[in-house]
């Protein structure tokens, strides 16, 4: 076969295992146009100099890049450009398996007919003052406050004398939004920015410890409030969280340490 040679639509189909139904919809999307198209019958042709286009489009198709950023890379004729943009993918894909890893680790901890049981520990905490930033805050975006508080805070004290800990309102697992107090110990809470010195109030505490990312902590949320509800303990204010081993202390997530206490008073 000549390399100027025209292609009809089947044989280039066979060429680049690409179907003859999803070539017309590239062509119609403006991905990869014929070299020719007959006016009177319709019939698409290509030219062989296609081939590696269609190849590219194909393997972009198969790592799921939209149609619009598969325009992009095979227009561009930057190399530094397209390389950027399917790292930029290659990253949320990246993301995206690390997510569905986490959810299959979740599920089948929730599946294991013999699981662990959960130890929980009965704790009196007493008043104490922090330094502390609070806002109303929605789920959604709660990674990204929390994140930017963190290390508002961090750059506010001198030196923590213990691990941070967050308050929660329930309103924020109810509603989406709630209330929600980020704080760090220190031997002299500043005021400074959005940081306060704030007294943190006595109570009881049903604690568990969260091993692993947080975002499968709704696992030991619920084993947590089962053991709550099975030992006649009833909850009275919002939930705090302490955590002993987060990101900044250690990069793999297996390691992370998340204390959770339950606000309880014991059922006479």
């Amino acid at each position: 076969m000549h390399t100027d040679a025209m292609l009809a639509i089947g044989e280039f189909s066979r060429l680049t295992h690409l179907s003859v139904k999803t070539l017309r919809r590239y062509h119609e999307a403006g991905l990869l146009v014929p070299a020719a198209v007959d006016r009177a019958t319709g019939y698409r042709s290509y030219d062989a100099h296609q081939i590696p286009t269609a190849q590219v489009i194909h393997r972009l198709r198969e790592l799921d890049v939209p149609l619009a950023d598969v325009r992009r890379i095979i227009e561009s004729a930057d190399p530094g450009s397209r390389a950027a943009l399917v790292s930029d993918h290659l990253a949320r894909l990246e993301d995206e398996l690390d997510r569905t890893r986490a959810a299959v680790a979740s599920l089948r901890r929730l599946l294991d007919p013999d699981a662990v049981p959960l130890s929980v520990e009965l704790r009196a905490v007493p008043e104490a003052t922090v330094a502390a930033i609070e806002d109303d805050v929605d789920s959604d975006g709660m990674a990204a406050w929390f994140a930017g508080a963190l290390a508002e805070l961090d750059a506010a004290i001198d030196a923590r004398t213990g691990p941070p800990g967050g308050v929660y309102d329930n309103a924020l697992f109810e509603e989406g939004r709630g209330h929600v107090l980020l704080h760090v110990p220190a031997a002299d809470p500043p005021r400074r920015g959005r940081v306060r010195p704030t007294t943190l109030p006595a109570v009881e505490l049903a604690v568990a410890i969260h091993t692993g990312p947080h975002d499968d902590a709704d696992i030991t949320y619920g084993e947590l409030g089962s053991w709550v509800v099975a030992n006649a303990l009833a909850v009275a204010g919002p939930v705090r969280e302490t955590y002993l081993v987060g990101p900044a202390d250690d990069p793999d997530p297996s390691a992370w340490r998340t204390e959770i206490g339950w606000p309880i008073f014991r059922m006479s």
